[in-house]
């Protein structure tokens, strides 16, 4: 039985099995990321699950939709993998908000999108791919049969058609182990402290890596997920009001002990996919961050099977790298795309981004 409230968009808020269910297509990437995020990096758990629920239902609730809200892949996949440190991540999260917000206020989404073009996008998730995948080999050589068995379950829930729940099937194994090896930890409420994991540093790195996810969140989180929002729920929502709601989100969040967040059209297919239709989804899964917040100790952390958490990023990855070569067809177009993911894999992100912005501006003008 569903039961329905008005919400500020004259959209019906459900919760229903469909709508739980739903909601579980936004965090089959979610949770890894931050898993394996807290695991490598100095952040906060519980405070960055926190954010996730706190802006799950801010944002279900403000447009009655089952927006996702994800992770922005490229800031915390350069993050697990050491390029950045959380004090970078968090001020690369706060540079990245504010250009959104300011953008989106001035409608200049759809103009920067057109200026990089998609090829460059679609490599930056390329790059972050394959970066993810080199990370993913560090942390499983320490316990290959954990790694391999980790891989048959995703390997047999796939075949049968589990794909994406096998994620969180082999997350919630690893958290079995996890709290057989510490006990069953007492809840608590995190601290509300400002930067509770440090302070952020306004580096070059920083700012390399927040050019680099603007390139995908413009083409990803705001242009795109606007048109699923169309395509998928009959709604008008402008990518420039996506903008600014991510814009939102960062400034607001990272200060609190948050990451980088935004949309995304992926976390928006997989939530309709599952069965979401209102932002009654985004409403449960927040609750439900909240609840896992108040049970994400260190020790538990801690006690993660790393080699699990290799597994996780295989999966990620390979869903990233499909997302990255899925909407482009022309070879000269998967060229580029190829081109800036191995730059990024052997340069930096911020290299990549620059090289096949300058390639596109050239094959533009010879066009």
């Amino acid at each position: 039985m569903a039961y329905s409230v008005s919400s500020r968009t004259d959209t019906d808020l459900e919760f229903s099995a469909s709508e739980l269910t739903g909601a579980l297509g936004d965090s089959v990437t979610v949770l890894p990321l931050l898993v394996a995020l807290a695991a490598t990096t100095s952040v906060s758990l519980p405070h960055v699950l926190v954010g996730f629920g706190v802006f799950q239902i801010v944002w279900g609730l403000y447009y009655g939709l089952p927006l996702s809200v994800e992770p922005m892949k490229a800031l915390i996949g350069l993050a697990i993998v050491g390029t950045l440190s959380y004090a970078e991540l968090a001020a690369a999260g706060l540079l990245a908000g504010g250009v959104l917000l300011v953008v989106g206020q001035f409608g200049l989404v759809g103009r920067l999108e057109r200026v990089v073009g998609e090829p460059v996008i679609r490599g930056v998730q390329l790059a972050v791919a394959l970066l993810l995948l080199e990370a993913a080999v560090g942390l499983s050589v320490g316990n290959p049969p954990v790694a391999a068995a980790g891989l048959a379950v995703v390997g047999l829930l796939a075949v049968v058609g589990y794909r994406r729940a096998s994620v969180l099937v082999v997350l919630g194994l690893g958290g079995i182990v996890a709290v057989a090896t510490t006990g069953v930890p007492t809840p608590a409420v995190p601290e509300p402290t400002l930067f509770p994991a440090g302070s952020p540093t306004f580096s070059g790195a920083a700012l390399e890596g927040t050019v680099a996810q603007l390139g995908m969140t413009v083409g990803n989180a705001a242009i795109a997920t606007a048109l699923l929002c169309g395509d998928l729920y009959g709604r008008d929502v402008s990518a420039d009001a996506l903008s600014r709601s991510m814009g939102v989100t960062c400034l607001a969040s990272i200060p609190f002990g948050g990451v980088p967040m935004c949309h995304g059209s992926g976390g928006l297919a997989g939530k309709y996919a599952f069965g979401a239709r209102t932002g009654g989804a985004n409403v449960l899964l927040g609750i439900g961050y909240l609840a896992l917040a108040l049970v994400a100790t260190g020790a538990l952390l801690a006690a993660f099977p790393t080699a699990v958490l290799g597994v996780l990023l295989v999966v990620v990855a390979l869903e990233l790298a499909r997302a990255a070569f899925d909407p482009v067809s022309d070879a000269r177009s998967l060229a580029l795309v190829a081109a800036v993911g191995v730059v990024g894999l052997a340069v930096n992100v911020g290299v990549a981004f620059v090289f096949g912005a300058v390639a596109f501006w050239l094959a533009s003008r010879r066009a």
